[in-house]
C-alpha cells in the first residue's frame, strides 16, 4: 500500500536525522525542503484515508470498516513519525514566518496520536471511547408500559420532541433518553477525562488540560475573555426571547406547569438539548396567517428534483465569481440515499487533499430545509476549492469555527424572501412588518436560542478537565450552566449519584470540541453584514441576500469572500477577519443589528414580564402520577430509571423486588439495547465515530 511506503521512508529519514545530526536543525532551506516532501506525502496519505472513510459511509460493511481502520492507523503514525522529524529542526528560532507556523502545526499532536506508543493507554483510551459511542448510537428507550415498543434518538424521540403539545408524553421522551444514555456512561466519562488529559500532556507543548489544548486553537490568549464578553452582548437578546417563549408556553400549558418568573422545563423548547426552538414556531409564531418561507410545498408542485436544487446552490457561487463545482464533484457526489446498501445520512462536505477531490455526502431530500443544508455544504466545497493551493497543514479554516460560518453565512442569504423570490419559490415578498417579524422570529428560534448552549456546552468541559468539576458534581455543575445561561431546568428531579445528562449529547462521549459552533454564530453574522455593505445593500440587514446586487457589486462582495478563503490557516485568524470585515476582532453586534426590528417588537409584547428567570424556581412534581414507583413502606417515591436498576434507593429494598415485571436492563423503563453481533458493533461504533463537518 502506497502509504504504507511512506511510513517507512518517515521511519527511515528520522533514523538518519538522529543518527547523523547530533544538534537541532537550523537550515531554513532544509526546512523548506522538508515541508515540501512532507506535503507530498501527506497529500497521498490523507487521499488514501478519505477514500477508505468515504466508501465506508457510503456503504457500510465489515470489510469496508476494516479498510478504514487500516486507513487511520496508517494515518495516525504518519503524522506521529513527521511530528517527530519536524521536531529536529530548530523550527522555533526560523526567521520566516509561514516557515514557523507550518512546522507548528506539524509538531502540535491530537489526542490519540500521542497515545500510539503506548499500546496499553492507547487501548484503553481507544476502547473508551468506542464504547461510549457505542452507548449513545444504541441507546432505545423502552414504553414503560410495553417493553417491546422501543424508541431510537433518530427518528423517534426527536419526532416526539418536536410534534408533541403533551407535557407528560415529552417528559416521557425527555427523561427515557437521559435514563437510556447517561447512566451507562457516567462511570466511563471520568476515566476517558483521565487518560484525555494524560495524551495532551505528553504532547508539544505540555498542555496542562484537554480544554486548554482545544482553546489552543485559536491562538488567542484572552479567548475566554472574549467569549464571555461576546455572551454578555447578547444576553438582553437572548433574555426577551426567553420571556416571550415563557409566556407564550404558559398559554399553552397552564400557570401550574410554567412559572412567570422561572426557568422553563427544558423538555418544552422542540428539541432533546434544548438547543433550537424552532419547533415550536407555531406556538409563539407572531402574526399566524401571513404567508410562510417554507417554500417545500412549493418545490414539491413545481417539480423540483434533488439535482436541481444542487444546480441552484452552484448558481449562487458562479454569480458571485467564485470557483464553481468541478466535474469530478458531480461524478463523485453522493446526494441520494441509495437503494442497495447502507450509507451514513449525515450531511457532509469532503475534502480529499489532492486539490480536486471534492465531494458532498447527504440523503437529500426535496424540502426547504434540505436547500438551505445543500448551500452550506457547498460553502465547506467552496473553501476547500479556495485553499487547495495551500501546504496541507494550511487547509482549515482560520480557525475552528470560520467552516461553519462560512457555510451559514450564505444560508443567511437563501433564506431571505426575496432570494426564494429570484430562484422561482415565492410568488410575492409581503414587505410588511409583521411578516419581518414573523421572518425574524423563526431565524431567533433556530439562531439566538442556540447561542447559551453553545456557549456552556464546553464552558462545562473546560472544568471537567481542569478538575475544578469533579466527578461526583458533574450533573448538578452541568444544570447549574444551564439553569444560569439557558434559563431552562430539567422536568423532573435529577438523582446526581446516577444521572449523567451532559453524556446525552453526541459531543460528549465523541469527544468533539463544541465553542466552534458558538463561535461560527458570531462569526457568521460578522461576515454577512461586511459583504453586505460590500454588495450594495440598503436597508435593513436581514433582509440583504448578497447575491443581489449589480454585476460589479456581487463581484465586489465575492472577491472579497474568496480573498478570505484562499487564506485557509496559514496566518492567525484576525488576520483572515480583517480581509472580510475590517477588524480583528470578534463582535456581536451584527447579530444584535439582524435582529434589531424584533428586539423592539419583544420589548413591547414583554411588557410586564420578568425578563431573566428566578434559579430557584422547579416544576410541580409528582412522582407517582408521573410513572414513579412509591416504596412499600411508603418512605418516598423514586423515578423509573431507578427501579430495578441494582441499586436500593428505597429503604425497604422494595424498588430492586419483581422485577421480572419491567423491562430488564439497568435503566428500567428506558433500556439501552446494545448490539452483540461483532459485524454490527463496528457498523454502529464507526458511524458515530466517522461523521464530519457535524451539525451542533
Amino acid at each position: 500500500m502506497p502509504a504504507q511506503k511512506e511510513i517507512l521512508y518517515l521511519v527511515f529519514l528520522a533514523l538518519a536525522v538522529r543518527t547523523v545530526r547530533l544538534q537541532l536543525i537550523g537550515s531554513e532551506d532544509h526546512g523548506w525542503a522538508f515541508i515540501w516532501d512532507y506535503n507530498g506525502r501527506a497529500e497521498q496519505v490523507y487521499y488514501d484515508s478519505m477514500v477508505a472513510r468515504w466508501n465506508y459511509n457510503t456503504n457500510l460493511t465489515l470489510e469496508n470498516s476494516l479498510k478504514q481502520d487500516e486507513a487511520n492507523f496508517i494515518e495516525a503514525h504518519f503524522d506521529k513519525q513527521a511530528a517527530q522529524i519536524a521536531s529536529n529542526f530548530d523550527w522555533q528560532n526560523f526567521n520566516n514566518t509561514t516557515l514557523k507556523r507550518l512546522f507548528r502545526k506539524i509538531t502540535l499532536l491530537g489526542t490519540a496520536v500521542n497515545h500510539i506508543d503506548q499500546a496499553r493507554e492507547a487501548r484503553e483510551y481507544n476502547n473508551l471511547l468506542a464504547e461510549m459511542r457505542l452507548i449513545y448510537s444504541t441507546g432505545k428507550v423502552c414504553e414503560y408500559h410495553n417493553p417491546s415498543s422501543c424508541l431510537s434518538l433518530n427518528p423517534d424521540l426527536s419526532d416526539c420532541l418536536a410534534n408533541n403539545h403533551n407535557y407528560d408524553r415529552l417528559r416521557f421522551c425527555w427523561e427515557g433518553w437521559r435514563d437510556a444514555v447517561g447512566r451507562k456512561l457516567k462511570d466511563k466519562y471520568p476515566r476517558f477525562v483521565e487518560l484525555s488529559n494524560q495524551a495532551v500532556h505528553q504532547g508539544v507543548p505540555n498542555w496542562t488540560d484537554t480544554g486548554a489544548y482545544w482553546r489552543s486553537w485559536y491562538e488567542t490568549a484572552d479567548f475566554q475573555e472574549q467569549l464571555e464578553n461576546l455572551y454578555n452582548q447578547l444576553k438582553p437578546l437572548y433574555n426577551n426571547l426567553h420571556a416571550y417563549v415563557r409566556k407564550k408556553l404558559r398559554e399553552q400549558y397552564g400557570q401550574d406547569k410554567i412559572s412567570a418568573t422561572g426557568p422553563i422545563p427544558a423538555h418544552l423548547l422542540g428539541n432533546m438539548w434544548s438547543q433550537s426552538w424552532s419547533n415550536i414556531y407555531d406556538l409563539v409564531e407572531p402574526y399566524p396567517g401571513k404567508t410562510s418561507i417554507d417554500v417545500t410545498s412549493k418545490m414539491l408542485s413545481d417539480g423540483w428534483t434533488v439535482d436541481r436544487m444542487f444546480r441552484i446552490s452552484d448558481d449562487f457561487f458562479k454569480e458571485m465569481g467564485l470557483i464553481e463545482m468541478p466535474q469530478n464533484f458531480w461524478d463523485n457526489s453522493m446526494f441520494v440515499k441509495p437503494a442497495d446498501r447502507e450509507v451514513v445520512c449525515h450531511a457532509s462536505a469532503w475534502d480529499f487533499y489532492n486539490a480536486h477531490d471534492v465531494r458532498i455526502k447527504m440523503c437529500s431530500n426535496v424540502s426547504m430545509q434540505d436547500l438551505v443544508t445543500i448551500h452550506h455544504e457547498m460553502g465547506h466545497i467552496e473553501y476547500y476549492l479556495q485553499y487547495k493551493h495551500q501546504p496541507v497543514p494550511f487547509r482549515r479554516g482560520g480557525n475552528p469555527g470560520f467552516h461553519e460560518a462560512v457555510g451559514d453565512l450564505l444560508a443567511l442569504s437563501v433564506s431571505t424572501p426575496t432570494h426564494l423570490q429570484t430562484i422561482g419559490l415565492l410568488d410575492t415578498v409581503e414587505d410588511d412588518n409583521e411578516s419581518d417579524i414573523n421572518f425574524l422570529m423563526s431565524m431567533a428560534l433556530d439562531k439566538i436560542s442556540f447561542l447559551p448552549f453553545g456557549y456552556l456546552m464546553d464552558q462545562w468541559r473546560w472544568g471537567v478537565f481542569n478538575g475544578s468539576i469533579t466527578p461526583a458534581t458533574y450533573n448538578q455543575e452541568w444544570w447549574k450552566l444551564r439553569t444560569r445561561y439557558q434559563g431552562i431546568v430539567p422536568p423532573v428531579p435529577r438523582n446526581n449519584d446516577k444521572d449523567f445528562d451532559p453524556g446525552c449529547k453526541y459531543h460528549v462521549p465523541a469527544n468533539h470540541p463544541y465553542m466552534r459552533y458558538f463561535v461560527s454564530y458570531v462569526l457568521q453574522f460578522q461576515f454577512h453584514k461586511a459583504l453586505c455593505e460590500t454588495s450594495g445593500h440598503t436597508g435593513p440587514l436581514h433582509k440583504c441576500d448578497i447575491s443581489a446586487g449589480t454585476e460589479a457589486q456581487k463581484a465586489a462582495a465575492g472577491e472579497k469572500l474568496a480573498r478570505m478563503l484562499q487564506m485557509g490557516s496559514s496566518q492567525e485568524w484576525p488576520d483572515a477577519m480583517e480581509v472580510i470585515t475590517g477588524q480583528r476582532d470578534m463582535s456581536a453586534q451584527p447579530i444584535v443589528d439582524y435582529f434589531q426590528p424584533l428586539i423592539d417588537w419583544l420589548e413591547q409584547q414583554n411588557q410586564g414580564e420578568t425578563l431573566g428567570w428566578d434559579d430557584t424556581w422547579t416544576p410541580p412534581y409528582d412522582c407517582e402520577a408521573t410513572d414513579g414507583f412509591t416504596c412499600k413502606d411508603g418512605s418516598r417515591c423514586v423515578r423509573p430509571g431507578d427501579r430495578c436498576d441494582g441499586v436500593n434507593d428505597c429503604a425497604d429494598k422494595s424498588d430492586e423486588q419483581n422485577c421480572s415485571i419491567v423491562p430488564t436492563g439497568p435503566t428500567g423503563g428506558a433500556a439501552v439495547s446494545t448490539v452483540t453481533n461483532f459485524a454490527s458493533t463496528v457498523v454502529c461504533v464507526l458511524v458515530a465515530l466517522l461523521m464530519v463537518n457535524l451539525v451542533p
